[in-house]
């Protein structure tokens, strides 16, 4: 890489919410600066003032948080290079704008989009690539003049220099190569005034001493013209990386029909946010590490060298995956802290420890133990119809006798209080012929986890009224 310290930045825009695509840019920034012991910057772009929305900005900084991406500088926090925010940086903007008004490098354009549309109409139908064509930069100090007496407002374009050939290295896509006559001169400086992205985001990653920007492939085209910029004013240009795109399982853009997309919607769907980044550290990159990994270790397995060109599918069934090692990796105490707050306050320690004990095993998200919570604790109990009709297949006489070998113990368990032994010798049945007609009256299905470890949550009472229940069928 580079001897230099290295320094990422993550510059999301609040026009809406954090989508995968760009937790992973995120989660792949943070990992390369803590790689390398260097430092990773949270830069806020908010110049776009009719879109950004400061809810959003609040929503970005509180998902970044939750994915533990801690930053090193940035909004909440300050740093040597703050403000953080791009609408706070304005007179930075203008000092930069002022240098290439001086150096001639740019020029005010007075075209109006219905002038720029028609424009780009005549170059496609001519079979060229539509780009500006030049119009204001050929205007006089005189036209300009009657221009502005006018009341026009005009943006501010950067002059590209024909006939060079920009070539640089990108991180993931190797050797590129860019011929200024296909660019055209781009606005830097729109007509409200506010600084443009091509601008403001190369100017800040110079002035933060950002080294290494890993961002979209979709951002490739606009490397030559920041670099440009840079060039003109002297300032350091960083080293690129573009990340593949991040696609459905049908390789058509990130969408609502491929389910959730936004980390957001993951966050309230009850996954961990160490599930996410997992799933996310193997979107588009390729590591010899296939345990569940903490960012720690993540960062350490990180490598630019490992990230792939080809466009990275995103499915919930890997996600699910992670988030199910999440789940086998926690602590009993973990565990009892995970699921506890869905259970009734009422309940022992003794009861809570057996109830989490019994589902973990079967459980990926917490809302999935809700069902058994209720089969569990519930006083009504809704039967599958194939349970049902194991039951009754068992006959009355079965689980009359399997009810009388409860202990009458108020409050006991079930486990502690139910003579299997006598059950099975009372009936003749052993192994399934024993235990699927209890699954099924006990629980109203026929699978789901191991019926001796919910015996040892479930009330012994409730028990008995289920066992009854069939018994007087």
């Amino acid at each position: 890489m580079s001897p230099t310290p290295v320094v990422t930045r993550f510059a999301p825009s609040p026009t809406g919410e954090l989508h995968l695509g760009n937790a992973r840019t995120a989660l792949f920034s943070y990992l390369l600066a803590r790689h390398h012991g260097g430092r990773f910057v949270l830069r806020i772009e908010d110049t776009d003032a009719d879109r950004s929305q400061e809810a959003f900005s609040v929503g970005l900084q509180a998902d970044i948080a939750w994915l533990g991406l801690q930053w090193d500088e940035g909004p909440d926090r300050g740093g040597p290079s703050a403000p953080y925010r791009q609408s706070e940086r304005t007179a930075f903007y203008e000092h930069y704008l002022q240098q290439l008004e001086r150096a001639g490098a740019v020029y005010p354009c007075f075209c109006t989009p219905l002038e720029l549309e028609l424009s780009r109409r005549a170059q496609l139908a001519s079979g060229r690539p539509p780009r500006y064509a030049g119009t204001c930069l050929r205007l006089t100090e005189e036209q300009r003049s009657a221009r502005l007496a006018e009341g026009r407002k005009p943006s501010l374009r950067f002059h590209v220099a024909p006939g060079r050939v920009l070539e640089f290295e990108d991180l993931v896509y190797g050797p590129q190569r860019f011929v200024t006559d296909d660019i055209g001169d781009f606005i830097v400086r729109r007509e409200s005034g506010s600084a443009a992205f091509f601008f403001s985001n190369a100017v800040d990653d110079a002035a933060m001493g950002i080294t290494h920007v890993l961002r979209g492939v979709d951002h490739l085209s606009n490397t030559p013209r920041q670099r440009l910029i840079l060039e003109a004013l002297s300032l350091r240009i960083p080293v690129y990386g573009h990340l593949s795109l991040l696609v459905g399982s049908d390789g058509a853009p990130l969408s609502k029909r491929h389910g959730a997309t936004s980390v957001r919607e993951l966050r309230e769907a009850g996954f961990a946010s160490l599930a996410v980044c997992n799933d996310l550290f193997r979107l588009g990159h390729s590591s010899a590490r296939h345990e569940l990994l903490t960012l720690e270790q993540m960062a350490e397995a990180f490598e630019v060298a490992h990230l792939q060109r080809a466009s990275a599918h995103f499915e919930m069934g890997p996600l699910r995956h992670w988030q199910s090692e999440w789940v086998q990796s926690l602590s009993s105490a973990q565990a009892r802290a995970w699921l506890e707050p869905m259970l009734s306050a009422d309940l022992t320690a003794e009861q809570v420890e057996a109830f989490v004990a019994a589902v973990l095993p079967n459980v990926v998200l917490a809302e999935d133990a809700r069902l058994w919570k209720d089969v569990v604790f519930g006083e009504v109990l809704t039967y599958e119809e194939p349970a049902l009709a194991a039951a009754r297949d068992a006959g009355a006489s079965f689980f009359a006798t399997a009810a009388a070998a409860i202990a009458d113990r108020p409050g006991a368990p079930l486990g502690s209080s139910l003579d299997l032994a006598a059950v099975s010798k009372a009936t003749g049945r052993r192994g399934a012929a024993l235990f699927t007609p209890l699954r099924a009256a006990l629980t109203g299905r026929l699978h789901g986890p191991q019926l001796a470890p919910l015996l040892a949550a479930m009330p012994a009472q409730r028990a008995r009224e289920r066992l009854l229940h069939f018994a007087r069928a």
